[in-house]
């Protein structure tokens, strides 16, 4: 059985300024954030997972990925080969995985490492809508660009991290950056969207680079390509279905 991680990269120099605003701004915010990283609808995309340690190459692995909305996602693990056949499956809050060799799909948490600081919920459940209550924390400039930062906190202990805070873009509503804090208050990771591309309709960051904050020198990539939106069954998000889906 595999197991999973955690993600991001935070940097440049920042001019900060208090900016409170209501619930609902923060939350408009988000949703326009989150439309940009993926489609509301259904959709289709490869990720490619590669976790080095002091610039070593450690794991590398492939997925199939169907989701639909905010809470239904289905990921085939295509490479390597060893492992193929795997599959995760996340419908609402509920989370399994998916082994050819147990005749029961297995329940696992988000918040199980993947590989490296790639968690079950970054490949699984990457949409950060409806598993946090977001709030402007304040406004920065960095590098002559505005951006809101947004603290957006877990709804309830079953979503992979306890607190994010999150830079989008104001002119466009991008998203920059983000930082993944634990219950204890630590810094887990960093992550930065990067490689903003064409996809599905529209620019999207096709390139995740999650950096650990207690591990110095191990970082996750993810990549991702040939994503398109398409109409997607519900029956597809359920365990009696894994067997069914190629």
């Amino acid at each position: 059985m595999f197991i999973l991680a955690t993600l991001f990269v935070g940097y440049a120099y920042a001019q900060q300024t208090p900016a409170p605003a209501a619930d609902a701004e923060a939350e408009s915010i988000l949703e326009k954030a989150e439309r940009i990283r993926f489609p509301a609808d259904g959709f289709e995309v490869q990720v490619s997972v590669s976790t080095t340690n002091q610039g070593e190459a450690t794991d590398a692995r492939k997925f199939r990925v169907l989701s639909k909305g905010t809470n239904k996602t289905v990921a085939l693990l295509t490479e390597p080969a060893s492992d193929r056949g795997q599959i995760l499956l996340m419908n609402g809050r509920d989370f399994w995985v998916y082994l050819p060799s147990v005749s029961q799909p297995v329940r696992l948490p988000l918040s199980q490492k993947l590989s490296g600081q790639v968690a079950n919920g970054d490949i699984a459940r990457a949409n950060f809508l409806g598993d946090y209550t977001p709030r402007i924390l304040r406004t920065e400039k960095i590098d002559d660009e505005d951006y809101y930062v947004l603290e957006l906190n877990a709804v309830d202990k079953t979503v992979t991290y306890h607190r994010v805070v999150y830079w989008v873009k104001q002119s466009n509503f991008n998203p920059y950056k983000a930082e993944f804090y634990a219950l204890s208050g630590n810094l887990l990771k960093t992550c930065s969207f990067e490689r903003f591309q064409q996809m599905a309709g529209r620019m999207r960051p096709s390139r995740l680079v999650l950096v650990d904050a207690l591990r110095k020198g191990e970082q996750s990539v993810l990549e991702y390509s040939n994503m398109t939106v398409k109409d997607i069954p519900d029956r597809t998000f359920t365990k009696d279905y894994l067997k069914r889906i190629d």
